[in-house]
């Protein structure tokens, strides 16, 4: 009996322990190698992590496909958030020995399968991949599916989710490039009445909606933006620069309910970016989507199911400890204590996520430019991001897409 309760003792203390070794920890120097500018090597750091079955598996994934798109290496990622993507949408059939280990214990103990709002940006890391990849219709669809998830989210799930401007706005891009400037139209107002503070769209509507032949809509738009002339695009083309920016927040426990999770923002010097042509224009970034924004929100819709999930947990310890109790007090409330140490908030996420989304959009004629994209602080200086010169080709009437991604 005496070696029973020595090993079962020792359990608990290990598992205490082991608690307080968060995800954010065991990452450390995978970001730092981010932030150095090398992410083929921070991909391989949590590659072997990322193709191996286990509970974690979904979490690596996303970390690893991050790294590999900010390398540039856009199918390896493709590769990873499609696993990713797969993983998150399979049921959860978990044994029942697993459950109640997360009930005695902690959520960390069963398999991860992503928050709601990581599974909604998997998508839109497939659709600037597939854009990079210069498959248009791919990335439109990834597009669609974002906001056919958050639709279910909504209607069946039963969460006050609204849907994705950044999808609508680059949905409405493609449609655009390949002239179907109605779909264009209904997915740039879309895209308005989720964000109506991106300044590119009202040209983008009314330009569209003439296009389109809709010209009551247009005289609509015309007197809500007396000021906005919609370029001739006859004889340009469009370099278009997706900007990731910063880091998105970071799970800590909730200071009101230390066993559920709530997200804090991080900071990054570098707030904008700008879109720079040698010897022309230059472009400042427009935030398209406020990631940090739109996670939090969508954990806060999730706290009552994690709130009563922990509180069966501690139902569950309860009855554990006085079964323990019966028979050896001591032993009943060393388990008491040592379950309730180890029930911490599952602190797994995906950590590479940027804080924001935005745009750069420059019109220019035919021919070769070289460009570069420069990291600015909230007073418009530069932070020391930057990537190098690079030639582009912009042909009339075409829109060339650039990917760039800030992690200081």
């Amino acid at each position: 009996m005496r070696h029973w309760k020595h090993h079962f003792t020792a359990g608990l203390a290990f598992l205490t322990l082991a608690g307080c070794t968060t995800y954010q920890s065991k990452l450390n120097g995978f970001r730092e190698q981010l932030r150095a500018n090398a992410p083929e090597k921070a991909a391989e750091q949590v590659k072997t992590k990322a193709y191996t079955d286990g509970d974690d598996q979904v979490v690596y994934l996303l970390e690893y496909g991050t790294a590999e798109q900010i390398a540039q290496n856009y199918e390896a990622s493709n590769k990873a958030f499609l696993l990713a993507e797969d993983l998150t949408d399979i049921k959860d059939y978990h044994s029942i020995s697993r459950v109640t280990g997360s009930l005695l214990l902690n959520e960390g103990m069963v398999q991860y399968k992503g928050d709601d709002y990581e599974k909604v940006m998997i998508n839109a890391m497939l659709a600037i991949n597939f854009l990079m990849l210069n498959d248009q219709e791919a990335a439109r669809v990834e597009c669609r599916k974002l906001n056919d998830k958050l639709y279910k989210f909504r209607f069946e799930g039963k969460r006050n989710y609204t849907q994705n401007p950044f999808a609508f706005y680059l949905s409405a891009l493609i449609w655009e490039a390949n002239k179907d400037w109605d779909s264009a139209y209904i997915d740039y107002k879309k895209a308005y009445e989720l964000n109506p503070d991106l300044v590119y769209l009202k040209e983008d509507l009314i330009r569209a909606g003439i296009a389109a032949r809709r010209p009551e809509e247009v005289a609509k738009w015309k007197s809500a933006f007396p000021n906005v002339t919609p370029a001739n695009l006859k004889d340009q083309g469009e370099l278009i620069l997706l900007y990731q920016q910063g880091w998105g927040p970071v799970k800590r426990p909730h200071p009101s309910f230390p066993r559920v999770p709530k997200l804090y923002p991080s900071y990054s010097e570098t707030q904008r970016a700008r879109l720079e042509v040698e010897g022309g224009p230059s472009e400042p970034t427009q935030t398209v989507l406020d990631v940090t924004s739109t996670a939090t929100e969508t954990l806060d819709e999730q706290y009552a199911g994690l709130i009563a999930m922990r509180a069966a947990g501690i139902a569950a310890k309860a009855v554990m400890a006085d079964q323990l109790r019966q028979k050896n007090q001591l032993l009943g409330e060393l388990a008491w204590i040592g379950m309730n140490l180890a029930d911490q908030a599952d602190l797994r996420q995906w950590l590479t996520l940027p804080a924001t989304i935005q745009i750069a959009k420059l019109r220019l004629k035919p021919g070769k430019y070289r460009v570069r994209i420069v990291g600015i602080n909230q007073g418009g200086f530069p932070t020391g991001e930057a990537t190098e010169w690079q030639q582009v080709s912009i042909v009339p009437r075409k829109k060339l897409f650039m990917n760039w991604r800030s992690l200081r």
